[in-house]
């Protein structure tokens, strides 16, 4: 089965997307992060793709879709737009599955806490809840020193860093996550292509610019930062994962500490962790297999008729 490429107008922007499967099986749209594109799934879509129509677009800011200026237009209302308009355009007015990791998980659980009624279930690789992270970093050493990578890269000048030295820091950033011995030659010299375009590392790094999660200095007492956190001040109620939901988890993660998960059942009450031992961030390419067949067992379990 091969992956197919097309383009998608949401709007004004234009999304790029690859997917496999038929399109009258049930959708699965996938989220990638940071610095990735659409092919942060490649290695898992096949293994998906013989009962549902998987869909995997670069996300705004990324790989071949629009790329708006300004920080704006990466807040999370524009993100979560963009997938609305891709999946009531690919789903057929049917219920999906949203599949996030990285950065794609922080727009598959605001999509969540906006459309429940659209999902059949929400799943998670390697990716945080905000409340559950924005507290992991206040109140954990050992998050907010992993987490100080994101104030250097909302920084300015911070893109021409990323570039320099054909994109070296940026496969750095790769390596430290977590194990990249799945990158191949080939596979970075795509990765530095989709890095490549007019725009492109800027709009990335907009992601971080535009997102409200506080990262302080390390050195600053959690009890300074009180109030000082607009996703804590949301009612916990905004921040309800109404429908199933999954999260498979590389324990070897060097981003996202174990403390991310904790608290979670209180945001999401269907709530099911899968964790796995010898993998990290980048789990989807470390374990493809064992990602989609813990996927698949948790819908046969928890979603009976995901066609629905």
């Amino acid at each position: 089965m091969d992956v197919r490429t097309e383009f998608f107008d949401a709007g004004d922007i234009r999304l790029h997307y690859a997917a496999m499967g038929h399109a009258d099986d049930p959708l699965i749209l996938c989220l990638h992060g940071f610095p990735e594109y659409w092919a942060a799934w490649r290695d898992v879509m096949p293994l998906l793709a013989e009962r549902f129509f998987v869909v995997a677009p670069d996300q705004r800011g990324f790989g071949r879709s629009s790329k708006p200026q300004g920080v704006a237009a990466y807040e999370t209302r524009h993100l979560v737009a963009d997938v609305a308009a891709l999946a009531d355009g690919l789903s057929g007015g049917r219920r999906f599955i949203l599949f996030g990791h990285d950065w794609g998980s922080a727009v598959a659980y605001a999509y969540a806490f906006r459309f429940p009624q659209r999902l059949r279930g929400l799943v998670v690789a390697n990716g945080v809840h905000p409340a559950t992270f924005q507290r992991a970093i206040i109140d954990d050493p050992e998050q907010r020193a992993a987490s100080q990578y994101m104030s250097r890269l909302r920084a300015e000048g911070a893109e021409e860093l990323m570039r320099a030295d054909h994109f070296s820091r940026t496969l750095n950033m790769l390596a430290g996550f977590s194990q990249t011995d799945w990158m191949s030659d080939a596979d970075k010299e795509d990765y530095r292509a989709a890095w490549s375009g007019e725009g492109t590392m800027e709009a990335m790094l907009n992601w971080y610019r535009a997102s409200p999660v506080i990262v302080p200095p390390v050195d600053v007492p959690a009890a300074d930062l009180a109030g000082q956190a607009p996703v804590l001040d949301l009612p916990e109620e905004a921040l309800r994962v109404a429908v199933p939901h999954l999260v498979v988890w590389g324990e070897q993660d060097q981003a996202l500490r174990p403390v991310c998960l904790e608290g979670l059942e209180t945001y999401a009450p269907d709530l099911t962790i899968k964790k796995v031992a010898d993998a990290g961030h980048w789990i989807l390419h470390e374990r493809p297999f064992d990602v989609a067949q813990i996927v698949r067992h948790w819908i046969d379990g928890h979603l009976a008729n995901p066609s629905s």
